[in-house]
């Protein structure tokens, strides 16, 4: 039994239905008198903010709506949010909608008193002034930002980088599977895959690894892998959508405090070079590091093996399995397979490789060393 260290979000409420009367569960919970709803375009234009934003009125919480979030939000994007809150005096902020709009929302929640300069921040555990209450609302099944202490700017043309402090954590973490019903099966197929990624990395990383977040990691690969294909052929299925967003929030909660590795690490060039959803990024890349950690690894991969139910007697033979698994569900939700698939040529194999080798933060997490041969090798393969 290891000595560790685990930090969670205040609260976890799961509800279907949740978001319309969130003024009520607000009020209950906090004293509020101007909130900020921090979302995108698209989710306005969906009718999905509104029902948020009459519940708050009449609650009797003022709300200003920031709606200007991009995929892959920029340093602008934030400080130009924080300045809107402060011009509001906002005490409170709501996170509604994917990882970019909450990542915004944790950053705005400790900018708006003006304390401290988003520049100061990045980097891990960098944040000294506390941040004002904080609800998050994730419209997708993946990304696990509602639960996690991290967040990721995009600060130059392919740059990117993180906040990581568990003073940017949720007070509340409020799962309404109906916000997720309309979702297209493209984006349920990559957001959820990402989230089984977040469970496998914490499970098999190599620093923080410890038994809570093994547990959480191993029920959220159950609810995921169990549901995912159920959840894209059938995006009304409710049961289906509340089993995805609770396992993308218990490997939020998981990869929080067991950090993720070379999946990730080369997942992230993918998009700042190329602009590829970081879920589908994940995708590409996930079968490809996993033989690579296979000799370091397999035993860690035979137990995941057998958390979802597959056949083998040795820890090698169990891990092909898994790794033939995840390749099952990849061709069932018809989610691309390949880098030239999503038109990456072979020519930028190089760049990515190098651009990888710069993600220390998470390559250090990974079982097994990775090296630059090892990262160009690893895109050939998924080429």
């Amino acid at each position: 039994m290891p000595e560790f260290g685990f930090n969670s979000v205040g609260s976890v409420l799961i509800e279907d239905g949740a978001a319309s009367h969130l003024g009520e569960i607000l009020k209950a919970r906090f004293e509020l008198e101007n909130i900020m709803l921090v979302t995108d375009k698209c989710l306005v234009d969906l009718g999905l903010v509104e029902p948020v934003v009459k519940s708050l009125e009449a609650a009797g919480i003022p709300v200003i709506v920031f709606d200007e979030v991009e995929a892959d939000p920029s340093e602008a994007t934030v400080k130009k949010a924080a300045l809107k809150a402060k011009s509001f005096s906002v005490d409170g902020v709501i996170g509604f909608g994917g990882g970019s709009p909450m990542d915004v929302a944790k950053l705005v929640s400790v900018l708006v008193k003006g304390e401290q300069e988003l520049s100061e921040m990045y980097g891990v555990d960098q944040v000294r002034v506390c941040k004002v209450p904080l609800i998050q609302i994730p419209t997708t099944a993946g990304t696990g930002s509602e639960v996690t202490s991290v967040s990721i700017i995009t600060t130059g043309e392919n740059t990117k980088m993180g906040v990581v402090s568990s003073r940017i954590m949720a007070d509340l973490a409020v799962l309404d599977a109906t916000l997720t019903c309309g979702l297209p099966a493209h984006i349920t197929a990559a957001t959820g895959i990402d989230a089984m990624v977040h469970a496998i990395e914490a499970y098999t990383t190599a620093i923080k690894k410890n038994p809570m977040s093994d547990a959480l990691a191993k029920e959220a690969l159950q609810l995921l892998g169990g549901n995912i294909v159920e959840a894209c052929k059938n995006g009304n299925n409710i049961d289906a959508r509340r089993a995805m967003l609770t396992g993308a929030m218990m490997a939020g909660v998981s990869f929080a405090n067991a950090p993720v590795g070379a999946v990730h690490a080369l997942a992230y060039p993918l998009g700042g070079q190329f602009h590829i959803p970081h879920g589908l990024s994940n995708s590409l890349v996930l079968p490809h590091v996993l033989k690579f950690n296979t000799p370091k690894a397999d035993h860690l991969y035979a137990e995941l093996a057998d958390v979802v139910g597959l056949a083998g007697v040795t820890n090698m033979q169990k891990t092909i399995e898994f790794i033939k698994w995840l390749d099952d569900i990849a061709e069932a939700v018809g989610i691309e397979r390949r880098l030239r698939d999503v038109r990456i040529p072979e020519s930028a194999i190089e760049g990515l490789a190098e651009d990888a080798m710069k993600q220390t933060r998470l390559l250090v997490n990974n079982p097994r060393e990775v090296t630059l041969s090892d990262a160009r090798a690893i895109y050939e393969a998924a080429w």
